[in-house]
């Protein structure tokens, strides 16, 4: 992200859109408000986009229409003593920016790199992309111009009277993960669990800890 902000600040940005995987994308359409949820992969200070190149949402993003784009992940719900103070952890962020096409062999590169984000390892151990399917995507990098970066953190928040009380307070971590691989009916008898499916159900996120 740009230089003028703290190393800090951009390495827990790339933390969030790793963790998150999917933002949303808003732009104005037609002179209406628009939304499209979508899957985020960071390569350097920009963020890549990709989808059907019939999407009409897409295509007018590659004109470099300007956008925000926000990006969410809850962590715990903070459990208070009272309903007041209850809340939530959280990371979220807004970046601003506009799009461009990439093309010829970036756009290769560019996916290789979503298709190992979101899996790691998985381009080593499948075909390569077909000409079809390369014409038929359409992948964006947002340039991102200026963001912003929100941390919801820490314990209940309650008052002396609350705390002498009887309620129970704490945090509850919430931790994600891939529970169980799911073969394809289809699936010719044999074929085992690769690597990368297999690290992906082994590394499941735990032992979120409050700051």
């Amino acid at each position: 992200m740009p230089e003028k902000y703290p190393g800090r600040d951009r390495a827990a940005l790339h933390a969030l859109i790793a963790d998150a995987r999917v933002g949303h994308v808003a732009f104005v359409l037609d002179g209406e408000p628009r939304v499209l949820p979508i899957a985020i992969v960071s390569t350097g200070d920009d963020i890549l986009l990709h989808g059907s190149t019939g999407s009409r949402w897409l295509r007018l993003l590659a004109t470099g229409t300007p956008v925000a784009l926000s990006v969410t992940s809850l962590d715990a719900v903070v459990v208070a003593r009272s309903a007041f103070e209850s809340s939530m952890h959280y990371r979220s962020a807004v970046l601003f920016g506009g799009c461009r096409p990439v093309t010829d062999d970036a756009k290769v590169h560019a996916l290789d790199h979503i298709t190992n984000a979101i899996i790691p390892g998985r381009v080593g151990e499948i075909r390569r992309h077909s000409p079809k399917e390369l014409a038929a995507t359409l992948v964006l990098r947002l340039e991102v111009e200026d963001w912003s970066l929100k941390v919801s953190d820490g314990w209940p928040e309650d008052g002396p009277d609350d705390v002498a009380g009887t309620a129970w307070a704490g945090v509850l971590p919430v931790a994600t993960g891939f529970t169980t691989a799911l073969a394809a009916p289809d699936l010719a008898e044999g074929i085992p669990l690769p690597p990368s499916v297999q690290s992906l159900l082994e590394g499941r996120r735990s032992g979120y800890s409050p700051t």
